[in-house]
Formats: C-alpha cells, structure tokens, sequence
C-alpha cells in the first residue's frame, strides 16, 4: 500500500452486440501503468450481483489490485447498440454501484499512499462518488500527481464539476472534441486550440495539459510555456478500445520514472498506437514498447 498509482471512478462493463467486455477507464489506466513497473490500483464500487464476480474474476485475471466495495447497486453497464450504417451509441446506466462509491477507511489509506491518481468527470455525475474523489484528492500526499482526463458522455458533465476538476487536478488530459466544448463553456472560443490550452495552464495552474487529436497528433503544453507534437503513428487498428487509457497510463508512468515531457510524450503515443492494434483494452506488451 505505498506509492500506489490509482485509477478512481467508473468500474462497468460495455455490453456489445457481440458480448459483454469490462469497461471503464480506472482499471485501463492502471493496467497500463503497471506494465511499466509501478504499484498500480483501480477504485471504484460494484453491486452485489453476478456481474461483479464476473469484474473480479477479470481485474484478478490481468494482474490489477483493485478496492471496489459491494454496495446494494447493480454493477454498472453500457448498453452499446449500433445503428444502421455501424456507428455505435451508448446507454450508460444511471444510480448504479459506480455512482455510490463509499469513501471507507481503505479508500482513505490508500489515498494517504498514493503517488499519483487519475480521475474523470464521468465518475462524478452523482453525488455520493463525487463527494468520495474530492475527498480522496484532499487526501493524497502534497507532491501526489493528480490527473483530470475528463470523458464528456451524453448529459453527464456539468460546468461546475469541470470547473472543481481543473483546479484539484495539475494534469488535465482532454481531447480536440472536448476542448470545443470547454472553450465554448469557458468563454475561451475567441482563441485557438494552443492559446486555450495555454491559458488553461495559466487560469487553471497546472503543471501539464495534454491535448490529443485523433490522427492529427498530440500536444503537451507545461508550465514553463514549452510544448511539444507528436503525430499519430499510422497502424492497423483492430480496436480503439482503451487506447486514450493507455496513453495516460503510460505518460503517468514515464513521468513518475523520471523521463523528461517530451520522452514521456512519445512513450505514451507508440503504447497507444500499439494497443490500436490489439483487440481489447488491456493486451500484454511486446519487449520492444519499453525500449
């Protein structure tokens, strides 16, 4: 229970037309960076129900330590349909035990140990598990790293709890369809992408933003005013499932082992390119990702 790096939120399962699959960003993100050595954790809550023997079953399967305690609420699903032309949609289900997370004394040592800890703004659209990751943040260690990858889903964000995730966070993730979203909420659309991530930085104090753009590359912008690019490997992609965890799995882990912004950068950018050619979320690396 020292150093840990936690994933805190959503623990759910996509239920696809071709079958169920675990979900969630939390254990992606731990996952992730455990292949890089560190002492990783994903915290969330599930129910009391057959679905959540089924998560242990396959947290303990990949290797993840995990604290999710039993609440009386259904697992958490997503009901991913596709339509006509195979675009999918999605249903995420409302009250359910990831909404209820209990803020225990376990959840609060492990806080107390924790390194660096990466949450959303999905986890927080009920109050209780809101209430739970702000405690946690206030919690951690003063040198804990705390990371905000926000996952604007359907209704479930609001511009209060973006705001409160800004100022806990010194590491926002977001990506180009987001930062639309946000400048418009934020008064920022005036400037360009760079310019609202740089004023972000400023308004905002962080140490880092990472802004990511599909195929169109990546940026992290830091403190200091450096920035820097990478573009977008061109791979085979069997799946994009997990690929955004990934990436801030692997650029929490190179920065937590001491690699400069821009090493950490690219890092993060092949394991994620790397696991576009992997179906699922949490495939096993290759030795050359950690050359």
């Amino acid at each position: 229970m020292k150093d840990l790096i936690i994933g805190l939120g959503e623990a759910l399962w996509d239920m696809l037309p071709e079958g169920k699959k675990l979900g969630g960003a939390p254990a992606n993100f731990a996952y992730h960076a455990g292949q890089f050595g560190l002492n990783t954790m994903a915290i969330s809550a599930l129910g009391e129900d057959k679905l959540a023997d089924e998560t242990i079953e396959a947290l303990e399967k990949n290797g993840l330590n995990y604290l999710m305690p039993r609440v009386p609420y259904a697992t958490g699903t997503v009901l991913v349909t596709l339509t006509g032309d195979g675009i999918p949609t999605y249903e995420i289900k409302e009250n359910v035990a990831w909404d209820n997370i209990p803020f225990t004394a376990e959840v609060e040592e492990a806080a107390r140990n924790c390194r660096a800890v990466c949450f959303g703004s999905l986890a927080q659209r009920n109050v209780v598990s809101r209430q739970t990751i702000q405690k946690f943040l206030e919690a951690t260690p003063a040198d804990c790293l705390k990371i905000c990858d926000i996952n604007l889903r359907q209704q479930f964000y609001s511009k209060e709890v973006l705001e409160e995730s800004f100022r806990r966070c010194n590491i926002l993730k977001i990506n180009d369809e987001e930062l639309v979203v946000v400048s418009r909420m934020f008064g920022y659309q005036e400037l360009d992408d760079a310019k609202v991530c740089q004023q972000m930085v400023k308004d905002y104090n962080l140490q880092l933003l990472v802004l990511t753009c599909g195929t169109n590359g990546s940026y992290v912008f830091t403190a200091d005013g450096d920035q820097s690019f990478q573009p977008t490997p061109k791979v085979e992609v069997a799946d994009t499932v997990g690929a955004g965890d990934s990436f801030t799995g692997s650029f929490c882990a190179a920065v937590l082992n001491g690699k400069p912004v821009a090493e950490a950068h690219r890092i993060a950018v092949e394991v994620s390119a790397y696991v576009c050619t992997q179906n699922g979320a949490m495939p096993k690396y290759p030795a050359e990702l950690f050359k």
